[in-house]
């Protein structure tokens, strides 16, 4: 547990001899580990909360698409924000524009504000709920990122499906 609280932190930066700059910020932090823990507890499941509420208000005849935007784009944000009160921002934001990453986030990212242009600018339902799902399809291959040989599998699942 000792050695996931030092890779999480960064402070196993795999160069014990000099301390980089994430180990300096993170010793430098005021929030302890559990507090971080409760941070991206907290932070995630209120992602999941407001995605599963704008979800179950899409419904509601007149409004409900306008609010399922806004709650999934919210929700989205604070799911992906979350995992900052584990690495930190520096850290968070050098993962995110990771060669394997970047383009899931840059997708993510630009589907999130067009999206809510769709929703309130452009009063398009039609394109709000494909923005959504396209933010959905590269919050999904981002998260895969993480997981050695994910991607390889649902690529290979799905070429063998068609």
């Amino acid at each position: 547990m000792d050695k996931l609280k030092k890779v999480l932190s960064g402070e196993d930066d795999g160069n014990s001899d000099t301390p980089g700059i994430l180990s300096r910020a993170n010793q430098a932090s005021t929030l302890s580990w559990g507090a971080r823990m409760r941070g991206f507890i907290i932070c995630f499941v209120l992602g999941v909360f407001c995605s599963i509420l704008g979800t179950c208000l899409l419904w509601i005849p007149g409004f409900g698409l306008v609010v399922f935007a806004v709650l999934y784009s919210v929700g989205n944000l604070c799911a992906l924000g979350s995992t900052m009160f584990l690495v930190g921002p520096l850290r968070q934001v050098k993962n995110m524009c990771a060669k394997e990453r970047a383009i899931a986030t840059t997708v993510m990212l630009v589907c999130l504000v067009l999206t809510l242009c769709a929703a309130f600018w452009w009063k398009n339902n039609g394109l709000a709920l494909l923005f959504c799902v396209m933010q959905f399809v590269a919050f999904t291959w981002y998260g895969l990122s993480y997981i050695p040989f994910a991607r390889d599998a649902v690529i290979k699942m799905f070429s063998l499906c068609l």
